[in-house]
């Protein structure tokens, strides 16, 4: 269990690089744009914005990253916290921005969580 629970951390930091490239360096490619239902205009216009958001899921993936490789009880922490994070971030993101986050980000933090949790 414990080696799954890793890899569930590990592909939730996985994701939010993805979206830190998506958001920082991406956001007005039709890409991302297809990827979080902008167009052109919205997207040059936020595009700042869109960089600070990706510069946040950066440090949810290094806090995930940091408590995958950390030695317990740190790592053990850790994990709890960002995972943590990144559900309350997606329940967030579900209710003011699109319920499709739920799925993509809230869900698989709350297994990898439960996962952290059963091989602790």
């Amino acid at each position: 269990m414990s080696i799954a629970a890793t890899v569930a951390v590990l592909l939730i930091a996985a994701l939010h690089v993805y979206i830190l490239c998506l958001e920082m360096f991406l956001w007005t490619t039709p890409r991302a744009r297809a990827a979080f239902g902008t167009d052109p205009a919205f997207a040059a216009a936020t595009k700042t914005l869109a960089a600070n958001q990706g510069l946040y899921n950066g440090f949810l993936a290094a806090g995930l990253v940091w408590g995958a490789v950390a030695s317990d009880p740190v790592g053990f922490q850790a994990k709890l916290f960002f995972l943590g994070c990144v559900a309350v971030a997606g329940l967030f993101g579900a209710v003011t921005a699109s319920r499709r986050i739920l799925y993509v980000q809230t869900v698989p933090a709350v297994v990898a969580l439960l996962l952290v949790l059963l091989a602790h």
